[in-house]
């Protein structure tokens, strides 16, 4: 516990720079792009639409049923994908994040275990504002603002606190071996399609009960039904589902006590690595 909350310390102390450098980053992203942020918002958008098309209109899968809710897929789906578009790329740039930058941030006086804190933070920004286009359209597809939106806060930090306890291990072992890396851009690949994001938990219920309970233990399923449960207001997700709540708390608590481990005691040698 004594390395975990020397990264809690670390991460706290250098807020202002992580807040700094991660818009520092956001901009300079978007620097040479002629319509600049706007791709914050039209990349994911593209997406949107073509797996609509594919899996909604082709499909023709007019609408999905979520606890026990009859949701069109095109809400169903963005409420959902949202959250992947957020957690694929800090996982994956998280996991990079270091051996990038740790030539640069080697002349500052920065602690390492807040590299990946400011790269998940650019993500972020964008996450919010996409959030806020999403939550604008499901407005005219009837899908009103309600009480339940008051829990979406809560699993954006859940997201955040995922984030940065699954980034302190792969940054770590990403600079150690590159191969790594590669092998969590494969495993993040398939975790898109083995996330209820294009398809309802419903669906998986009535084939297998034992791999439904199975596909649990993935955190992220629990950050996008929670998402969803705010967005498209149907259930306080983290209260109905209360154990499932403990269990993803656990999975974090454990994750950022390993990573901050195993962080702490390799962060000294990660030059020797490059």
């Amino acid at each position: 516990m004594k390395s975990a909350w020397k990264v809690i310390k670390e991460q706290l102390s250098s807020l202002y720079l992580i807040r700094r450098l991660s818009l520092y980053e956001l901009k300079s992203d978007n620097n040479n792009n002629y319509l600049g942020m706007a791709w914050v918002i039209i990349n994911p958008m593209i997406q949107i639409v073509i797996y609509w098309l594919v899996f909604g209109f082709i499909l023709d899968r007019k609408g999905v049923v979520d606890n026990g809710h009859h949701i069109p897929y095109i809400a169903w789906l963005m409420a959902g994908i949202i959250v992947w578009f957020f957690l694929q790329p800090s996982v994956v740039q998280g996991s990079s994040s270091i051996y990038q930058r740790i030539r640069f941030i080697a002349k500052m006086n920065f602690p390492m275990s807040a590299i990946p804190s400011y790269v998940i933070f650019e993500k972020f920004y964008q996450h919010l504002i996409l959030t806020g286009i999403i939550l604008g359209i499901l407005q005219f597809l009837h899908y009103r603002v309600s009480l339940y939106i008051l829990q979406l806060p809560y699993f954006m930090f859940a997201s955040l606190a995922f984030l940065l306890s699954v980034s302190l291990i792969t940054s770590t072992f990403s600079t150690i071996v590159r191969d790594f890396h590669q092998i969590l851009i494969s495993l993040m690949r398939m975790m898109f399609y083995l996330t209820p994001i294009l398809w309802p938990p419903s669906l998986l219920e009535h084939k297998s009960a034992i791999l439904a309970k199975i596909m649990l233990l993935n955190p992220m399923y629990y950050l996008i039904e929670g998402y969803r449960s705010s967005m498209l207001g149907f259930s306080w997700y983290g209260i109905v589902h209360y154990k499932y709540t403990l269990y993803f708390w656990a999975f974090v608590l454990v994750t950022f006590v390993i990573g901050s481990v195993i962080h702490l005691k390799f962060r000294d040698h990660f030059v020797d690595y490059l």
